[in-house]
């Protein structure tokens, strides 16, 4: 082996430098190299000793002896020059030389020389060229095409050996021919042998690139067609490779990103690097496949195309092909939206604070100014020289101002108590009809000097429902309230309640201003009101409403707000007749972390985030 380690090294010192970095084209290299120096060498050793025995050697010997050494020549070109296909090329001339030398002079085309002829296209065989290997069939064909021709015309010399002689020959051609045919076999041999382990040792290099890589690799062609895809696109959307190859990647875009993933696949094949981004249809794991009940899952992919680099043989850009690299980008989209609700979430917020201020400001200055100034009045009574109906009349536009603020401030502590779950609902079994009934009388005068008409119906046969008394006034009359509020002089407002299995309906509907759309998203938010801050015609804090929502979701309630702007609002709020404790309740219907419950798991915490958000807001504003 050390032998061996010692002639390699020797044969890689000698190589061209543009075969030192390829396993392949060095060994090809060493494999003509190695023969010919080593058969060289042996031909310088033993041409003393076939002096020493035969004598003055003949023209033939010593053209076979040149033949042997010329080897080295081509050694030297090919480690010189690096031309592999040049030195083979050359190796024919010198072999197919040879071979017509010797049959020129030993018969022609009757020579035990012209058997030679058959390895000279094996021999350029080795070169793994074509065109190598068509030129020495050529070369080998004209020899043979011009042994005849001269044999034919008698221009050879005379060469008559006995019978016993040209056997010996013959036979010793033939052996000669089929010793060298063989070595060439077995060089061919070890090249294909070679060529097939690095090919093994590529294959196995890519196999694990490709199965351990994490983002997928995938070759298309311009109108999007897979032509390969990496085995890691079974482990991002669960679907074997097979079913990908073709449009089947293509069918698994979202409808809304195929122009985008086919305009990137397109500039990219015209020679542009490309970046899209898109979202794959994943199929269910196997739990969620046995169930039955999954929903379509997409994930966000991002694929950077670019051309793929081949020589294209003066094709056109319509077969370029596309070389893309995937990636789950999922997690980082939902960052991103995340990102984006954090950052509308603040500017809500803000946009909360700004119109919390403007409300309070003037929710409170207004009575404020009344207090003091029609106290200070009644302070200087003497020099204002005021009348007892002038200091009553003052007294109770300060008790009315007084009375505005303390609903302010009692909305405000309610929405606290609510938002941090010391709002206690006092059960008690009660009419529902009387309650409505008092709640629309007590509106009743304020409905008639706005000029509104308001109708109520509830049955005379409704049943006595457990809950909060005090809460359900307050749901009614709120709601009521902003009814009367914003409808116009002339208009109308209804109160409708009825009771449908285990729940109480109640519909108060108007014919008022309406709600636009985008202010109709935001009805409910604690201190919201629809319009536009200055533009208000009404009084109040815009927490009527958002202290109804919270109601019914302590009650276990639904509340819902339709409405069209110019046309009307109808306001629907549904109550269970018997209310069930948070401790009376099963472990599992229980929400621990919270003392908001809601008919739904969505509408509690859409609750209990409103509140908390603007109740937070309130506190830092204070």
């Amino acid at each position: 082996m050390t032998v061996l380690s010692i002639i390699r090294d020797c044969l890689d010192a000698l190589l061209h430098p543009s075969a030192r970095y390829d396993a392949l084209t060095r060994a090809r290299h060493r494999a003509f190299m190695a023969p010919r120096l080593l058969g060289s060498l042996a031909a310088f050793a033993a041409f003393p000793v076939y002096l020493a025995m035969r004598g003055a050697p003949n023209a033939i010997e010593v053209a076979a002896f040149a033949w042997l050494i010329a080897p080295i020549m081509l050694s030297w070109f090919l480690s010189r020059t690096g031309r592999y296909e040049g030195a083979h090329v050359l190796s024919s001339l010198a072999l197919a030389g040879l071979i017509m030398a010797i049959a020129a002079t030993t018969g022609g085309i009757e020579s035990f020389a012209a058997v030679w002829l058959v390895v000279v296209p094996l021999e350029a065989a080795l070169s793994a060229s074509r065109r190598v290997a068509a030129f020495a069939s050529l070369l080998a064909l004209s020899c043979v095409g011009i042994l005849i021709l001269v044999g034919q015309f008698g221009w050879l010399p005379h060469a008559d050996p006995g019978a016993a002689e040209r056997g010996v020959l013959m036979a010793l051609g033939v052996a000669s021919a089929t010793l060298y045919a063989a070595g060439l076999a077995f060089g061919a041999e070890s090249l294909t042998r070679t060529s097939v382990t690095l090919l093994s040792r590529e294959e196995e290099r890519y196999r694990l690139l490709a199965r351990n890589m994490s983002d997928v690799i995938s070759r298309h062609r311009r109108n999007g067609a897979v032509q390969f895809i990496s085995p890691a696109v079974e482990a991002m959307i669960g679907v074997p490779v097979a079913q990908l190859l073709g449009h089947g990647l293509f069918d698994r875009v979202h409808v809304a990103d195929r122009p985008a993933y086919l305009t990137a696949l397109s500039d990219a094949a015209r020679g542009n690097v490309r970046s899209v981004e898109f979202r794959l249809r994943r199929e269910p794991c196997g739990s969620e496949r046995g169930q039955g009940n999954y929903q379509v899952d997409f994930i966000w992919v991002e694929m950077r195309c670019r051309p793929l680099d081949q020589d294209t043989g003066g094709d056109s850009a319509q077969e370029a092909e596309v070389v893309g690299v995937m990636r789950d980008v999922t997690d980082r989209k939902h960052s991103e939206q995340a990102l984006d609700e954090a950052r509308s979430a603040a500017e809500a917020a803000d946009a909360a604070k700004t119109r919390f201020l403007a409300t309070m400001s003037h929710e409170l200055r207004t009575p404020l100014n009344a207090i003091i100034g029609f106290s200070e009045m009644i302070a200087q009574e003497q020099a204002l020289m005021l009348s007892a109906a002038q200091r009553k009349e003052y007294a109770q536009l300060i008790n009315d101002s007084g009375q505005h603020l303390l609903s302010v401030v009692n909305g405000i502590l309610d929405m606290s108590k609510m938002e941090s779950g010391n709002f206690e609902i006092a059960s008690e079994p009660f009419a529902p009809r009387a309650s409505l009934i008092h709640c629309c009388n007590l509106l009743s005068l304020k409905a008639r000097e706005n000029g509104i008409d308001l109708v109520t119906d509830a049955p005379q046969d409704m049943p006595v429902m457990t809950g909060d008394p005090r809460a359900f006034k307050q749901i009614v009359l709120n709601l009521v309230a902003n009814a009367i509020k914003f409808t116009e002089r002339g208009g109308q407002v209804s109160v409708v309640a009825a009771v449908s299995g285990s729940q109480l309906t109640l519909r108060i509907s108007d014919n008022g201003v309406g709600i636009a759309p985008d202010d109709l998203k935001r009805v409910g938010s604690p201190f919201f009101q629809a319009g536009k801050t200055y533009e208000r015609r009404h009084e109040g804090t815009g927490l009527g409403l958002s202290i109804v929502k919270s109601l019914v979701a302590l009650h276990l309630g639904e509340l819902e707000v339709q409405s069209r702007l110019g046309e009307g609002t109808v306001v629907t709020v549904k109550l269970p007749l018997v209310y069930t404790p948070p401790q009376a309740r099963p472990a599992q219907g229980r929400a621990s972390e919270t003392r908001i419950a809601t008919l739904t798991p969505a509408l509690r915490q859409e609750a209990h985030e409103d509140l908390k958000d603007q109740l937070a807001l309130v506190k830092k504003s204070a």
